[in-house]
């Protein structure tokens, strides 16, 4: 589904693209160097010329190549394999092919891969200024409902989709409310295919859906009478996450310690050229109007660079704790989920523009 870019959060482009994707990925292989770097070494100084990542990441790609950052990479000795997939049920499938070295995703789909047997690392965490004035979903409801609260939700049908961010938003979402799942109707659905949710409410199939900042523009001009509630929950969680193995070769190591340096510059040149990147990402890359990109944009809000991961781990954890608990998963340590090796790297190449405080 549709949703607004803060770094990983990126559209969910289909089983097509991953196929496509994959052929590709599949065709060059994973170009490791045979070597293994333990995961409490010291990331390599320097990236041997040519060594190949495999990234997921359609939102920075455009980011990079419209600013010249990309020369950057080349620059630095690293040949970036692009495919065009993001998201958990993408991304999950491609690491279990072995044809993805890492994608950019919210906070959940660390844990799914955990959860299903696939080792990976976060290697990069990003955050919203102002997280609650610019949420990336809102509550999409039926043409003619009469919610006005979340206390509304109670006995109404609910899309929901348990592997991703979306599923958890819901699950928070009840739980601000006082609600449990045995108070509602939830309406089990992928979300990875373009408009599912926002289908599924037009036709009133469901009442509610969680509904990205672009899908609900789009929706709302197709159904009248549609319209939506703020969650009133962050849902800023933006990350980069890589198999663990791939962390774990030292020339792949090396050369995400520079694509996580250029990938932090790409999200502070997006905040300094908003237009510019509207144009590049929303109206050529997604097909947004001129007018709907600007609007987008300004709704996203600014990207922050955290100064540490001490906060965002820690509300991985709480969503772990939750989702184990409301879908009867094992109990992990979001410790183990991230490579803080990588925490430095970022903050060091954003500089004074790191943030704290409540924004981090």
């Amino acid at each position: 589904m549709t949703a607004p870019h803060r770094s990983p959060r990126t559209t969910l482009t289909g089983v097509a693209a991953l196929v496509a994707a994959a052929s590709v990925l599949t065709a060059c292989g994973d170009g490791g160097s045979g070597k293994t770097l333990a995961l409490t070494a010291a990331l390599p100084q320097k990236t041997p010329q040519g060594t190949e990542i495999r990234i997921g990441d359609p939102a920075i790609q455009v980011a990079l190549q419209t600013s010249g950052l990309d020369k950057k990479l080349a620059d630095e000795g690293v040949t970036v394999k692009w495919a065009n997939l993001s998201g958990g049920p993408q991304t999950i499938q491609a690491f279990r092919a072995d044809q993805l070295d890492c994608g950019a995703v919210a906070d959940i789909p660390s844990l799914f891969a955990a959860w299903t047997g696939t080792s990976t690392k976060i290697v990069f965490n990003s955050v919203t200024i102002d997280p609650l004035q610019h949420p990336v979903y809102q509550l999409g409801l039926a043409p003619g409902s009469d919610i006005t609260s979340l206390a509304d939700l109670k006995g109404k049908k609910i899309a929901y989709s348990p592997g991703q961010a979306q599923g958890a938003l819901v699950l928070r979402v009840l739980q601000k409310a006082g609600l449990t799942q045995k108070d509602v109707k939830l309406v089990e659905m992928t979300s990875t295919t373009a408009g599912e949710f926002a289908t599924a409410l037009g036709s009133k199939a469901v009442d509610v859906a969680p509904l990205g900042i672009a899908q609900l523009k789009a929706y709302e001009a197709k159904y009248p009478g549609a319209g939506a509630i703020q969650t009133g929950i962050r849902d800023d969680a933006s990350t980069l996450y890589c198999l663990t193995k791939a962390v774990q070769d030292p020339d792949k190591a090396a050369a995400l310690k520079d694509y996580v340096a250029v990938r932090t510059k790409a999200l502070l040149w997006e905040n300094a050229h908003p237009d510019a990147y509207a144009q590049a990402y929303y109206v050529e890359n997604q097909g947004l109007s001129a007018a709907d990109a600007a609007a987008t944009v300004k709704a996203v809000g600014e990207n922050g660079i955290p100064q540490t991961w001490d906060n965002a781990v820690q509300r991985l954890q709480d969503t772990a704790d939750l989702l184990a608990k409301d879908q009867d998963h094992k109990h992990l340590d979001a410790n183990t989920l991230v490579d803080r090796r990588f925490e430095k790297i970022e903050a060091q190449a954003a500089g004074s523009d790191v943030v704290t405080g409540d924004a981090s």
